[in-house]
């Protein structure tokens, strides 16, 4: 039966494993394709537009934001970030699901876009700030003011949690992530994703018409 897609948002504060998640659920199911973002930064070595990220200039940038052509940005350190509306759509459409690993206030801003009626949001919490704090320094990528910056804003990003569909406690991360298919699943199946059920079930009473069935 086709579908239309999902538009998936998966957020937590940093160290409560939402990367993990995003790669584990695509793993599950390659067909799911992670929103590649648009940016005014220079491309780094290695990097290809497209596929990191669309590359465009700051002018480029401003006007696909005046003509409405982004689901969500932000101005970071100077340059803009954001998604483009048209990809995602056209992958919508099809009956492609697209993940998104943005923040609340990104999450925010897609949930009020046209395409909102399509989001499934997902908010991922730590079973304890202590856990939150043992796994940043178990990274051993940052330093003790870092890790307290990153910690400062965590606090901002979980009082956020209910404005999502779903809220899930990373206690085991394997059981997260099964409940993590489980919501995709029963999202996927909900009647309003699948416009050919009323042309299904039109053909379903054009059987019993045809049986002359009292």
């Amino acid at each position: 039966m086709p579908r239309r897609g999902l538009l998936i948002i998966l957020s937590s504060p940093s160290g409560a494993g939402k990367s993990t998640l995003a790669r584990g659920l695509m793993e599950w199911d390659p067909t799911i394709r992670f929103s590649v973002s648009a940016t005014t930064r220079a491309p780094r070595p290695g990097e290809m537009d497209g596929r990191e990220y669309y590359f465009r200039t700051r002018e480029a940038f401003e006007a696909m934001i005046a003509a409405g052509e982004m689901l969500e940005h932000a101005e970071v350190f100077g340059n803009f970030y954001g998604s483009p509306k048209a990809p995602v759509a056209a992958a919508l459409a099809e009956g492609r699901d697209t993940l998104f690993d943005i923040d609340w206030q990104g999450g925010q801003q897609v949930r009020n876009s046209s395409l909102g009626q399509d989001v499934v949001s997902v908010f991922v919490l730590p079973p304890s700030i202590a856990a939150l704090d043992a796994r940043l320094r178990n990274r051993g990528q940052d330093s003790d003011a870092v890790i307290a910056a990153r910690m400062r804003k965590s606090r901002d990003e979980i009082s956020h949690w209910a404005e999502y569909d779903y809220v899930l406690v990373n206690d085991d991360l394997e059981a997260t992530a099964a409940r993590l298919r489980g919501i995709i699943e029963a999202e996927r199946a909900r009647r309003v994703r699948q416009p050919g059920l009323t042309e299904f079930v039109r053909g379903l009473n054009r059987e019993f018409e045809e049986r002359k069935l009292d």
